[in-house]
């Protein structure tokens, strides 16, 4: 690439390439801090509501530092090539396929403005010299200005080549579109689709971690056919990593053989929303599937199956993992990080309604040592089960689907 700007001095390139060899292991952190409000930034409702797409932004953005960042190790100060592999090509078609156009602009100007300001404090710290200071904000400062610039023109290049080459993206479009509440007849639906409307829906979201394990999904798929019997099926590709499925029938679709299915396949995770009927049941029980996905990635939690019917509280009150970290503490004090048994115990209690007995039966425990494990976790609890026990409740379920949740302070 053609260099806009004199190469820094020795001192200088030695300054540069010392920070970002530190910086290059603080990415996770760095990425935290800048991926998200650059995602919501953009305002793109579709992309904003698909966590696997989410996970893609994510995976682009550690991409991008991580080039900037290698790239100022080998050559410090200089103009850096962006790099579009494999992984954000596939992003970039699975985008333009589902008819999604975010302004890379805007994302690029909210993590730079971010970005900035963590490198301005480093250089600060690590720069004891006035004219070294200098020397590494000026040059640093033109090279991810110009790397902002390449960047965003290289991945509108490839989406550009992707809209040439894309020519499957009507079902996916007809999807979004039926998703997003338009107005749409059942009829016009069924018949562009292949897939009868007037019946029970239940919608799931597969996916995968690793985009390397493709065919992992379609082994769940084959799985889901294969278990939901006679039952209809929708299939739909929504990006290299997540599958969208459908299963309707006259009755509602029984997804107990479904999920077992599932558990049985390698690497291979999945959310089912509520049953509904018709169009709009079409729509709720995939956006219930959505919203459950979104919060086990969230909250970081390795749950293989959740049906959105059993977190939908927990869904509401977690809508960032910080936030449900202090409401996790807040409530439950000590017994957040106390003997996970002592949690279950609590937890089975209140959903059996109080009654020892019947806990004792689902915990497989003598009904005295669920006694003694309900009376200490009650002890340790912040606020007393018989004070608020929804909230007490609530907070052993976050544990339950992200036990690692208060682990770590993430201020």
């Amino acid at each position: 690439m053609e260099e806009l700007w004199p190469a820094p001095s020795g001192e200088v390139a030695d300054a540069i390439r010392s920070l970002c060899q530190r910086l290059l292991t603080e990415t996770d952190a760095m990425v935290e801090a800048f991926a998200r409000p650059s995602l919501v930034a953009q305002n793109d409702p579709a992309l904003l509501a698909d966590a696997s797409l989410v996970e893609e932004d994510r995976e682009l953005n550690r991409s991008d530092l991580v080039q900037w960042l290698t790239a100022n190790v080998q050559q410090p100060g200089r103009r850096v090539e962006p790099y579009v592999g494999p992984r954000t090509t596939a992003y970039i078609n699975d985008l333009v396929s589902r008819g999604i156009a975010p302004d890379f602009a805007v994302a690029w100007r909210v993590a730079l403005g971010i970005g900035w300001r963590r490198w301005l404090e480093e250089c600060v710290a690590d720069c004891a010299r006035p004219e070294v200071l200098v020397g590494v904000l000026d040059v640093t400062g033109r090279s991810l200005v110009q790397y902002a610039l390449d960047s965003v023109a290289a991945l509108r290049q490839a989406g550009l080549a992707a809209a040439m080459g894309n020519t499957d993206s009507e079902e996916i479009a007809l999807i979004q579109l039926i998703a997003s509440g338009a107005p749409m007849t059942e009829d016009l639906a069924e018949g562009r689709l292949r897939y009868r409307m007037a019946r029970w829906h239940v919608g799931l979201v597969v996916w995968i971690d690793d985009p390397q394990r493709a065919d992992a999904l379609n082994e769940a798929i084959s799985a889901v056919r294969s278990a939901a019997g006679g039952r209809c099926a929708l299939v739909a590709r929504a990006s290299a990593t997540s599958r969208w499925i459908w299963l309707s029938g006259k009755a509602v679709p029984e997804v107990h053989h479904v999920a077992k299915a599932l558990a049985a396949t390698d690497e291979v995770r999945a959310a089912v929303g509520r049953p509904g009927r018709g169009l709009e049941g079409f729509r709720s029980s995939h956006q219930d599937a959505l919203a459950a996905q979104a919060l086990v990635i969230r909250l970081g939690s390795d749950r293989r199956f959740t049906a959105y019917a059993d977190v939908e509280l927990l869904d509401a009150l977690t809508k960032d993992r910080a936030g449900a970290r202090r409401f996790v503490v807040n409530t439950l004090g000590p017994l957040a990080e106390a003997d996970p048994a002592l949690r279950q115990a609590l937890l089975t209690y209140v959903q059996c309604g109080f009654n020892t007995t019947r806990a004792a039966a689902n915990l497989y425990a003598h009904r005295n040592t669920v006694e003694r494990r309900v009376s200490r976790a009650n002890e340790l609890s912040a606020v007393k089960v018989e004070d608020n026990p929804a909230h007490v409740a609530a907070a052993l379920l976050v544990l339950d689907i992200a036990p690692d949740i208060v682990a770590v302070d993430p201020t």
